[in-house]
């Protein structure tokens, strides 16, 4: 193997990256730690449920052009969310689009800030009187169930472009899912001569300049000259010898360092489907329906719920997000599908009791506690983009780095993301 560039992570930074090296006859090999590919890309069709349902990445997010690139290659499009959006507004369920108020004063004064700050600091000094306690209450919710941020690290200026921007607006499902779209960079990677290895945690990597020794956890050795280093961030992030460390000889301080100032946010998504829509009408069993549901926002102990609008499938998603998703991370999951099911009842007028009798198949993802991930995905703290760019620097050509945590730009948290970032690394890898 030593004329291969070796690619530590078979997410979509990875594999898309691994699939140009590979088709530019580079030859590659990726190490990955799962027992499939994907990353937090995770399309799974066991546990009961009917149909292929997604662990991790859903929807998309704006124009994304190498993600709708990567579907019009499988002959897919993607089709939009459709339905009613609810909001919890003080207390009463609404049909509702402005998820957060008074969005023109908030844009006024994010555009007039002289200097970047964090969000929660930027709420209490210019919105911080009890008028505005509703604004200040959307926006924190907004930040960290959207963005999965902690408002107190988060980014005013990354909150102002994204709304600038539409950041919620409407976010499509890709026609298919996802975990065809790595399944297919995974084939063409393998069709071009790529190698990707399963099952192959890796515990450390030597290297000097020009050489590479990437040793995995059930003892196997790598070499190559040159690696690409794809986890995530909260890889970068974990403590010395704590679960999920990477370790990395001589050091990377400085990398280090870059990434302990990141923003990362924790997600646990709870996955419910039931055995027909029961919420789309009044009954004896339900107080509070809610027609058409799309997407509902709300200030419950698992505040968000989607459904699969327009694909008639009976399930919800449960959203949990940010720093209360962070809290939870150790939480047994019976546990949290208990808090799932009462925050639903509540928000139906149902009990709990009704809808685990209608519940068919169910399954708690709580990406903090993933020890190949340790959380969800990026988000942007005050003075990210240099700190990105410190990440994302190349070492003596010979030690690359790439994934949705070192992108900057349009696309953060996502797997648009993670393919532009593996992109370019791609392109550094073959233009020295």
């Amino acid at each position: 193997m030593t004329d291969a560039v070796l690619i530590i992570g078979a997410g979509a930074a990875g594999l898309y990256a691994a699939r140009t090296l590979a088709q530019a006859g580079r030859r590659v090999v990726v190490l990955e730690a799962r027992h499939r590919v994907g990353g937090r890309i995770h399309t799974f069709t066991d546990h009961g449920f009917s149909a292929p349902t997604e662990a991790g990445a859903e929807f998309l997010h704006g124009a994304v052009p190498l993600t709708r690139g990567l579907l019009d290659e499988a002959g897919l499009t993607s089709f939009p969310t459709t339905g009613t959006t609810y909001q919890v507004v003080e207390g009463r369920i609404r049909e509702s689009e402005d998820f957060i108020q008074n969005v023109p004063q908030l844009l006024d004064q994010l555009h007039a800030l002289p200097h970047d700050l964090p969000l929660a600091e930027f709420l209490t000094t210019y919105f911080g009187d009890a008028l505005h306690a509703p604004m200040r209450e959307q926006v924190t919710r907004f930040a960290e169930g959207y963005d999965a941020a902690d408002a107190s690290r988060a980014s005013s200026f990354a909150l102002r472009d994204e709304l600038s921007g539409g950041g919620f607006d409407d976010s499509p499902h890709p026609e298919g899912t996802y975990g065809n779209l790595m399944a297919r960079l995974a084939t063409a990677v393998e069709a071009a001569g790529g190698e990707v290895y399963l099952a192959t945690a890796v515990r450390e990597i030597r290297w000097q300049p020009g050489q590479v020794e990437v040793h995995s956890q059930d003892g196997r050795i790598f070499r190559s000259p040159q690696a690409l280093i794809t986890v995530p961030l909260g890889i970068w992030q974990a403590a010395a010898e704590s679960p999920g460390y990477l370790r990395i000889e001589p050091a990377l301080p400085a990398h280090r360092a870059a990434a302990a100032s990141l923003g990362y946010g924790a997600v646990i998504k709870v996955l419910l489907e039931f055995k027909d829509p029961f919420w789309q009408q009044a009954s004896p069993d339900v107080q509070q329906p809610m027609p058409d549901l799309s997407f509902l926002f709300s200030d419950a102990p698992f505040p968000t719920w989607w459904s699969q609008l327009p694909d008639p499938r009976p399930l919800l998603t449960g959203w949990l997000a940010g720093p209360a998703a962070y809290r939870r991370r150790n939480t047994p999951e019976d546990e949290l599908l208990s808090e799932a099911l009462a925050s639903l009842a509540d928000l139906l007028g149902t009990t709990p009791a009704f809808l685990r009798r209608q519940l068919s198949a169910h399954r708690i993802i709580n990406w903090a506690a993933d020890p190949y991930a340790l959380g969800a995905y990026a988000y942007t703290t005050v003075g990210a983009s240099e700190m990105r760019a410190t990440l994302a620097t190349p070492v003596a050509n010979t030690l690359f780095i790439a994934g949705e945590g070192v992108y900057d730009g349009p696309y953060i948290g996502t797997v648009e993301a993670a393919l532009t970032s593996g992109a370019d690394a791609a392109h550094l890898l073959l233009n020295p």
